[in-house]
C-alpha cells in the first residue's frame, strides 16, 4: 500500500511563495499535484513522469514548478507569485503507470491547505 503525506501549506500574502512537499512511502512511477477550492471541482496542477517530463495547467505556468528527488519518493511544488485564486487544498497524487494517464491517479494524500490573501 502506498501512502502519501503532504506538508508545506500555509497562509501567505499575494505575491509570496510557498513550497509544498509530498513524501511517498515507497517508489511510485507517476506523481502529480491537484487542488480543490471550496465549491469547485478538483483540478490538476502539475504532473511529473518517471523520466522527469513535466506538464502544467495553464493557470500556473511560469509560476509553479514541480520536481522530485532522484529516488522518486519525495515530490515538490514550488509556488511563486501566488494569487488569491490559488487558495485551495492541495493534494499529492500518484499512479503506477509510467505514462501518467490523466484519469489514472489512484493514490491520494490527505491534502495541505494553501491560503493566499490580497
Amino acid at each position: 500500500q502506498l501512502y502519501l503525506t503532504e506538508s508545506g501549506g500555509g497562509s501567505v500574502q499575494a505575491g509570496e511563495s510557498l513550497r509544498l512537499s509530498c513524501v511517498a512511502s515507497t517508489y511510485v512511477a507517476c506523481l502529480a499535484w491537484f487542488r480543490q477550492a471550496p465549491g469547485k471541482e478538483r483540478e490538476g496542477v502539475a504532473t511529473i513522469t518517471p523520466s522527469g517530463r513535466t506538464t502544467y495547467a495553464d493557470f500556473v505556468k511560469g509560476r509553479f514548478t514541480i520536481s522530485k528527488d532522484t529516488l522518486r519518493t519525495t515530490l515538490y511544488l514550488q509556488m511563486n507569485s501566488l494569487k488569491p485564486e490559488d487558495t485551495a487544498m492541495y493534494y499529492c497524487a500518484a499512479q503506477s503507470s509510467p505514462t501518467c494517464p490523466a484519469g489514472g491517479f489512484n493514490y491520494w494524500g490527505q491534502g495541505t491547505q494553501v491560503t493566499v490573501s490580497s
